[in-house]
């Protein structure tokens, strides 16, 4: 595999893991209550925070040679 897929696949489960964030929040936020809601809540912003790194790394690690 290139480096410029291996980027893609790296960016592409960066947006998976912020899709799972979002739709996370949104439940526990809405639908949960108690400490379940609290678990919840910190496992959608570790996968956001995943999802910066993951981003960032794509994002500074430069263009790809051809």
């Amino acid at each position: 595999m290139s480096e410029g897929l291996i980027k893609m696949w790296i960016a592409l489960a960066a947006i998976g893991l912020m899709f799972i964030a979002v739709v996370s929040i949104s439940i526990s936020r809405t639908k949960l209550n108690g400490i379940i809601k609290y678990i919840i809540s910190i496992f959608a912003y570790a996968c956001m925070i995943t999802a910066g790194i993951l981003i960032l790394f794509v994002v500074f690690s430069g263009p790809v040679p051809e």
